[in-house]
């Protein structure tokens, strides 16, 4: 009898990986939501089957269905939340951060570009649409998008190791430029010695990619446990509305479970923190001269190629529209696991010092610059609107709203 029930379990767990219809080789993959579909389909078959033979057919498909939530099976072979979180991760975000595909706000999906007369195999939005996370999180629940999340955030750190290597690199050159914010002639002088900036402005870039991508993936999980459990999901955003303001780390790390946003990410603290710390005291130091770095290299977006605005999907095509949230997200990150209770003035610190390396690129006739310096200056107003941390007044006080103003007409009329 116990094996009969092994045999059902193994043969639902291959029936249910083969849905999938992952190809290695070409990196096809079922839609989610086909794949809810055809899993409900055969369920439906079996319960049917039950009525004829001596099987607990809701048994086998809750023991099933659990382990396709986990990194690998009962037998370790790969399950349906492995097989989808490598492919958004090695297949969809690889693709995005090669310049085929950007994110749109206003879409809230992933779209197609055409890069170089190339055509991407797949639709972009068919695979990251609010639909399709929502079938997601329907098939590997709250365990398997808690797997998902992991796996981004390992990459997230990744890249935030690389970066730390780059600001010592340039470590006595960003102490400099953040002492001299208010000299434009040595800032000038002092950014030619930076060396890495484009390195920086990209892996910053892939951080805010990543992140886009998993917050529309908390936003699934949410709607899907709205519909599921909503008194416990009520009671979750209530203890975290009340609770220390919802920020003391357990009550965070059960609103990101399911699928609430927070001020400071738990999962990328959780994942910032486990990276090998040679640092020591000066840990804090290299977080803010990070966000120095960054703040000043932004003027060097107006003169990168793709660096456009498309109002029709509120995005810039290079995607630089996401170092808003690679920011945001780093900034109250680092700064909790240093300690200092501090991230709001190190944020404000961040704003001047854009501000006003932007304000410079303002006054700068180049060509070069023409046509990506008002896209720039939308990244600044992007930054602080998504920012739980500053406000409205405090842009305009570092930088005119009128040219803020002039930027979003220009971009606009130039897209009519």
């Amino acid at each position: 009898m116990k094996e009969s029930v092994c045999t059902e379990y193994a043969v639902c767990c291959r029936a249910l990986v083969g849905m999938v219809m992952y190809n290695p080789e070409s990196h096809e993959i079922a839609k989610p939501s086909e794949l809810l579909s055809s899993v409900q389909a055969y369920m439906s078959v079996l319960q049917g089957i039950e009525n004829h033979v001596h099987v607990d057919v809701t048994r086998v498909f809750n023991n099933v269905l659990l382990q396709q939530t986990q990194p690998q099976d009962s037998h370790g072979d790969k399950t349906i939340a492995t097989l989808y979180t490598n492919w958004y991760l090695e297949v969809l975000l690889r693709k995005v951060t090669a310049g085929h595909m950007c994110y749109s706000p206003l879409h809230r999906a992933f779209v197609n570009l055409v890069h170089d007369g190339q055509q991407v195999p797949f639709t972009a939005e068919e695979f990251s649409d609010v639909q399709e996370l929502r079938s997601l999180a329907e098939l590997i629940g709250p365990y398997g998008m808690k797997f998902l999340n992991e796996s981004l955030m390992w990459h997230i750190a990744s890249q935030v190791a690389e970066l730390k290597k780059i600001v010592l690199q340039n470590r006595e050159i960003l102490i400099e430029l953040r002492s001299n914010y208010d000299k434009p002639e040595q800032m000038r002088e002092l950014f030619k010695k930076l060396q890495n900036v484009d390195s920086v402005l990209q892996r910053m870039t892939i951080v805010g990619v990543i992140l886009c991508f998993r917050m529309l993936a908390q936003e699934a999980l949410n709607d899907v446990l709205s519909v599921r459990i909503p008194f416990l999901l009520s009671s979750v955003a209530d203890l975290k509305h009340h609770v220390s303001n919802g920020e003391t780390l357990v009550v965070s790390e059960m609103a990101s479970a399911a699928g609430l946003p927070c001020k400071v990410d738990p999962a990328l603290v959780a994942a910032l923190r486990s990276q090998k710390n040679d640092l020591g005291d000066d840990e804090y130091q290299v977080a803010c001269l990070l966000m120095v770095f960054v703040a000043v290299s932004l003027p060097k977006l107006a003169r990168t190629e793709g660096s456009v605005y498309k109002p029709s999907l509120e995005a810039h095509t290079n995607n630089m529209h996401c170092l808003a949230h690679a920011v945001n997200a780093l900034a109250g990150s680092l700064f909790t696991i240093c300690g200092h209770d501090d991230i709001e003035d190190r944020l404000k610190e961040f704003l001047a010092l854009a501000s006003s390396s932007l304000l410079r690129l303002g006054q700068e006739a180049d060509r070069e610059a023409g046509a990506g310096r008002e896209a720039v200056f939308l990244l600044l107003h992007l930054l602080v609107d998504e920012s739980p941390f500053l406000t409205m007044d405090l842009l305009e006080s570092c930088f005119p709203y009128a040219l803020l103003r002039n930027a979003a007409h220009a971009v606009y009329k130039a897209e009519a």
